[in-house]
């Protein structure tokens, strides 16, 4: 497969982020070397890591 890159230049004009994931990256442009870290913050006994139960639906039509 051939495959041929022409940067051109790039001009942005406003961003607006409303919300992060817990894993993201945002660039614009762009990089040779792209290394990611994470640090948690949350103590580990309260971390739970298992297998999920799907919630149930709550019974809205109650009698």
């Amino acid at each position: 497969m051939n495959f041929t890159v022409t940067n051109k230049n790039l001009q942005v004009g406003a961003i607006q982020i409303v919300g992060v994931a817990s894993s993201s990256l945002f660039l614009i442009g762009d990089a040779n070397t792209i290394s990611l870290s994470s640090a948690f913050d949350t103590p580990p006994e309260s971390l739970i890591i298992g297998p999920f139960q799907p919630l149930e639906a709550e019974n809205t039509n109650a009698e």
